[in-house]
């Protein structure tokens, strides 16, 4: 079966076209553009106009290569900011009645399990494994073993709603890189028992923060998913990397090789995440991989 899926996230809205049999998936198309829904609504608790309208102008060009592709079914998921805010649920009704899409506002569980899902589709592991997925709005942690899920937790960490929480400096001040982290911290200890962070002995990295910090240590250009996809980043990788993006202005930053020149206002906010996550779970560092929701949303139902 011909599948589209479309992520509608705090801060990026993706597109995943893929050929789906069984617990098989081939990508066909596959799309990436930062959207920043999630602006402000930390904040004033609702979604924006403008990155209303951001997602709408994206969700035109997905829908003309989803209908381009024939594809038999069409689903949208919505996250962390859509489920935040006041007016989510009239966002969510336009997405569905507008562009033809199964739309699905994902609670944090149902998120946390379909990541999990896509991330470990290639993979065995007997071992206990986390599954890292840091967005704009929220951060879902994932562990499970032999595709069997032990613990999951959506946590109010995020690399939107912590920049505007707190690196207010361009570039940041080394305080504002401090409460960021601590915030972090303790968001991550609070959520997660000690006794499952300690029985963790291997993580992989999905989504934007992690794709980018690879494409970044590999100075990529153009960007190369084969490469990233199992990219190994350690603590010591993360925390040069993290020195040397906070030392650039925006404007600067943006021009990095490797990095997409819109994830640089968030990108020194999920550097900082995802070292407070691994050291929360005492590990030196994470694989990395472009299979996350959207492959765990295509695979339903059908492995």
């Amino acid at each position: 079966m011909r599948v589209a899926v479309v992520d509608i996230g705090t801060n990026s809205t993706r597109l995943l076209i893929a050929e789906v049999d069984g617990a098989s998936l081939r990508e066909l198309d596959r799309r990436s553009i930062v959207t920043r829904l999630g602006e402000g609504v930390d904040a004033t608790g609702r979604l924006g106009d403008a990155p209303q309208e951001r997602v709408f102008t994206v969700l035109e060009q997905y829908a003309a290569a989803i209908g381009a592709a024939g594809c038999g079914r069409r689903t949208a998921v919505m996250t962390s900011a859509v489920r935040d805010a006041a007016n989510g649920a009239a966002f969510a009704t336009t997405v569905r009645e507008r562009y033809g899409l199964e739309g699905r506002t994902l609670s944090g569980n149902q998120e946390a399990a379909f990541t999990f899902a896509g991330a470990t589709a290639a993979l065995t592991s007997e071992a206990p494994l986390m599954v890292i997925d840091i967005g704009g709005g929220s951060t879902e942690l994932v562990v499970g073993a032999a595709d069997e899920v032990a613990f999951f937790v959506s946590t109010q960490a995020g690399v939107v709603r912590h920049s505007e929480r707190h690196l207010a400096s361009d570039p940041p001040t080394t305080g504002e890189l401090a409460a960021l982290a601590q915030d972090a911290r303790r968001v991550i200890e609070t959520a997660v028992p000690e006794r499952v962070r300690s029985e963790v002995s291997r993580a992989v990295a999905v989504a934007g923060t992690a794709t980018s910090c690879a494409a970044i240590d590999l100075a990529l250009h153009p960007y190369d998913s084969a490469r990233v996809e199992g990219h190994v980043l350690s603590r010591e990788t993360l925390a040069a990397l993290q020195e040397r993006l906070a030392a650039l202005p925006l404007a600067e930053r943006r021009d990095v090789v490797g990095l997409d020149p819109d994830r640089a206002p968030t990108i020194v906010a999920g550097t900082v995440i995802l070292q407070e996550v691994l050291t929360a779970f005492g590990l030196d560092g994470t694989s990395v991989s472009e299979r996350d929701i959207l492959w765990g949303v295509a695979l339903e139902g059908q492995t």
